[in-house]
């Protein structure tokens, strides 16, 4: 694999048995990649699947690093997971979204850890909660644990028609703007949940400035005990690591501080629109206070989106963002005659 800023962390979803292990790992390692992913134990959505081989499965990572010399890193859910895989000498630990999802385990987790040195990554909650993960993260920094890093697998929707998770970008991007010095990865198998999504989701990671990935390799995809669909073989990880663009992080031409300033320029007027436009929705407040009249009108309301979509359209905006920037700005309309109708 070419040298990237990006690292890449590989390996099967689950460790099935010894040899698919290591034939796996050998393929990678025989690919650059530095760093082994297998989970061992396997929460699953319902009962019934391959919950992972357990313990059993820790010595198999063992003959990764002694014979193959790669870290190896795998999925914690309970102290006696921590413990097991403390025993056995892994490298790097990484906490689950739906652990991530419960303080509590988190928290079982952090004491189980606390004088232990020893990276961990953490997935972000199946919900889209920023604050959850942000808890999570404090909850290991307060057990002691310096070396955290994060890995956004996206969340989780009843809507399923492209992504198995949304990405939700500006999640991990304003987790990033609070907490700049956190490695943050990426995991195009969870988000996609097909391989063929793995290649551009990973571009748009790189373009996001995220510091690398985690994918999903397996030496048999299509016979993969779990999530076969989004496992791709060594050969494909390394043909899409291979197409990956990596872009300068840091512009400093006077070509771009031009553009930044006139983006400036345009926030403020922005903002000064905005706020004229709440000073108007005062004023149709207080004359619906003052005719009796209520403050949701529907048709109003569906007016206002239609119009906005169409015109936005033709303006180059996508439909989707129209509605959204739409309906935030006809919210706080709403509270601001809220506010109105309230006062005595």
């Amino acid at each position: 694999m070419p040298a990237t800023r990006s690292l890449v962390i590989s390996g099967p979803c689950s460790a099935e048995t010894e040899e698919q292990v290591m034939t796996t790992a050998k393929a990678l390692a025989a690919r650059g990649v530095k760093i082994y992913r297998a989970g061992i134990w396997k929460p699953r959505t319902k009962p019934g699947g391959f919950e992972g081989v357990g313990a059993a499965g820790l010595p198999w990572l063992q003959r990764v690093q002694k014979e193959l010399g790669m870290l190896v890193a795998t999925e914690v859910a309970t102290a006696k997971h921590v413990e097991e895989c403390l025993a056995h000498g892994i490298d790097i630990l990484w906490i689950g979204a739906r652990t991530s999802a419960n303080p509590f385990s988190v928290q079982e987790i952090a004491d189980a850890l606390k004088g232990v040195d020893i990276p961990v990554l953490i997935k972000n909650p199946v919900n889209p909660d920023l604050e959850l993960w942000i808890g999570a993260i404090e909850r290991l920094q307060g057990a002691g644990i310096h070396r955290i890093g994060v890995i956004h697998r996206g969340f989780s929707s009843f809507d399923k028609k492209i992504y198995r998770n949304l990405p939700q970008w500006h999640i991990p991007i304003e987790l990033h703007r609070r907490m700049p010095d956190l490695p943050m990865f990426c995991d195009p198998s969870h988000i996609g949940g097909k391989r063929e999504l793995i290649a551009p989701l990973s571009q748009q990671a790189m373009d996001l400035n995220f510091d690398g990935l985690i994918i999903e390799s397996h030496c048999t995809p299509d016979k993969a005990w779990s999530d076969a669909e989004q496992q791709v073989t060594p050969d494909i990880l390394s043909y899409i690591i291979s197409l990956l663009v990596i872009r300068d992080t840091i512009q400093t031409t006077e070509s771009l501080s031009e553009l930044r300033r006139q983006i400036d320029e345009v926030d403020n007027e922005l903002l000064a629109t905005i706020a004229k436009r709440m000073r108007i929705s005062k004023e149709i407040g207080q004359y619906k206070k003052e005719h009796s009249m209520s403050i949701l009108q529907a048709a109003r309301y569906d007016e206002i989106i239609e119009k906005g979509v169409i015109q936005g359209g033709l303006m180059g905006l996508s439909s989707d963002f129209m509605k959204k920037l739409l309906v935030a700005i006809h919210e706080e309309s709403v509270r601001v005659q809220m506010d109105i109708m309230g006062q005595k």
